[in-house]
């Protein structure tokens, strides 16, 4: 191996090495403290519920570990948004799990718990598999009560879902656990099945505090909503479980007992480790985001046998299009070139730009896997689509709106790693958050950002001095420089994948050891959701 291997190496497993220290962080919600506090009532904290409900914790994957990172200081913080979101396997089926962690403000529901819970749903809606609530929640965090009540993609999305995903047939069961307030009540009920857990649990749409102020009545909180009260009385629930672990078991039993599905019938033959060590990932992938490097590596290191199949593979050579297993899936990759290629005509280095010619072939091969039936999977490293006289005469934007086309009218599941760059309208044509990929998550090496950071740093610096110049400032070089550092650092901070991750767009930052994992739980996921139209690209200009 070179020097450069060795560099690039260190510096990408201190990369992974940060990711799994952040995790481990983000792993303690709102702090130890407050965890104890909830395991001192006999209670099970959200993480620990998971854990205990799933057959083997290890082999979920979590939806929106780093939610909220850094948002809400002002209110303290809301470490994973308040909901910890996981998909794995119960009694044998695969499931998605959304636990309320009682760690953070109580569960209590902020702006970006309401938009991680529609992404849960969202998945369950997407791929038709059951959905487990745990509840314990203290209802809406009032001081942001503008943020998260009446809009569309607002808290009574939820509730407007429940119903949608019944009349799917898609199984929901909850577990009141804890509080289960005002609004937040018709979640549970609107499912299949709801359970209580006695005397640590309540469901009711006031308070005795509130009932007090409001109807003069006086009565404490268990005799008003708790086990005994939803389970003999109101009928409002429909299994009273004696703790936790009760109610969890219960769960286990019901799901246990749910018939099989209607497949989509996504091929999948007997899976195999890749040839190429995937560790060397770390030393192929280089330090600086400007590098070039052979991406047909990074995916002989990812696949089954390290075999690709490679598409059209002396045309259009700045996107890599071809066919592979993972995990024994069959999939279709379409990924960025970010090397120096030789082609017919001259040497040439692409840099994750898209050209034309690139852009045509991967609207054939994505239609190809949609004909067959093969899920897509994207490696975006991507700075866009190419500029300047000669593309724009040969038709950049029609062939680029091609892809696009082709990318937003698949009918097959659509998984996005996010590499490296991701940038402009080639977020967009690699199958960005906006075209639905099924699953959607970045190594720490990635990027995310309307332009590059060196690029927009220059046009912020021009607006940022001419709007001071107007001002009769007068522009010196050392302030020029303070100001381009100071813009570099903030552009810096938002391009970063766990800025990305806590806006929730992008599903998570993830080791790239773990992807193979996180495709074949997105593809077996989508297993489960037969395709219910056909591919049809609709209107576009040739």
């Amino acid at each position: 191996m070179d020097i450069n291997f060795n560099k690039n190496e260190d510096h990408n497993k201190l990369l992974a090495a940060s990711l799994k220290k952040k995790l481990l962080k983000v792993y303690k919600g709102g702090g130890e403290k407050r965890l104890e506090n909830i395991r001192s009532k006999g209670k099970l904290t959200a993480r620990e519920r998971i854990t205990y409900l799933l057959d083997d914790d290890t082999k979920s994957i979590e939806i929106g570990a780093f939610v909220g990172d850094k948002m809400y200081e002002e209110h303290g913080g809301c470490p994973s948004g308040g909901v910890v979101v996981k998909i794995g396997h119960i009694s044998g089926k695969q499931c998605i799990v959304v636990a309320n962690d009682a760690s953070v403000k109580a569960g209590a529901w902020f702006p970006i718990t309401a938009k991680k819970n529609l992404r849960a749903q969202e998945i369950a809606m997407e791929n038709k598999i059951p959905i487990i609530y745990l509840v314990d929640s203290a209802g809406v965090y009032l001081p942001l009560q503008d943020e998260i009540f009446p809009d569309k993609e607002h808290f009574g999305r939820i509730f407007r879902n429940n119903a949608i995903m019944s009349s799917m047939g898609i199984t929901q069961i909850s577990a009141v656990m804890g509080s289960c307030v005002a609004g937040g009540a018709y979640l549970p009920i609107m499912s299949d099945e709801a359970l209580i857990v006695d005397k640590t649990a309540s469901i009711f749409l006031a308070g005795s505090y509130l009932v007090k102020a409001a109807i003069g009545e006086s009565i404490d909180n268990e005799t008003l909503g708790g086990a005994t009260t939803h389970c003999e009385i109101s009928g409002v629930t429909d299994y009273k479980s004696k703790d936790d672990k009760a109610a969890l078991d219960t769960i286990k039993n019901i799901i246990d007992k749910i018939g099989d599905f209607d497949k989509a019938g996504y091929n999948r033959a007997l899976p195999t480790e890749p040839k190429e060590n995937p560790e060397e990932i770390f030393g192929i992938l280089p330090k600086l985001r400007t590098d070039q490097y052979d991406m047909n590596e990074i995916i002989k290191r990812l696949v089954d046998d390290s075999k690709f199949e490679a598409y059209k593979d002396g045309h259009g050579k700045s996107i890599i299009c071809g066919y592979a297993r993972i995990d024994g899936w069959a999939v279709g990759i379409v990924a960025n070139q970010r090397k120096v290629v030789k082609t017919a005509k001259k040497e040439m280095q692409f840099g994750g730009v898209i050209y034309s010619d690139s852009a045509d072939k991967a609207t054939r091969f994505i239609a190809n896997c949609n004909q067959k039936k093969i899920p897509l999977v994207f490696l975006q490293d991507v700075t866009g689509f190419m500029v300047g006289s000669k593309s724009e005469h040969g038709g950049i934007i029609k062939d680029g709106a091609k892809m696009v086309n082709a990318v937003s009218n698949s009918v097959v599941p659509k998984f996005t790693v996010v590499v490296g760059n991701s940038y402009g309208a080639g977020n967009y044509a690699m199958c960005g958050k906006a075209f639905d990929p099924r699953l959607i998550f970045a190594w720490p090496s990635a990027r995310l950002a309307v332009m590059g950071g060196t690029q927009a740093a220059k046009v912020l610096l021009q607006m940022e001095t001419a709007g001071l110049k107007k001002k009769g400032e007068i522009i010196t070089t050392e302030r020029e420089q303070e100001i381009l550092k100071s813009i570099e650092e903030k552009y810096d901070e938002q391009t970063s994948p766990y800025y990305a991750a806590a806006h929730l767009w992008t599903d998570a930052v993830i080791n790239p050891l773990d992807t193979r994992k996180w495709i074949s739980t997105g593809i077996e996921a989508a297993n489960h959701a037969p395709i219910e139209k056909a591919f049809n690209l609709g209107v576009i200009q040739v």
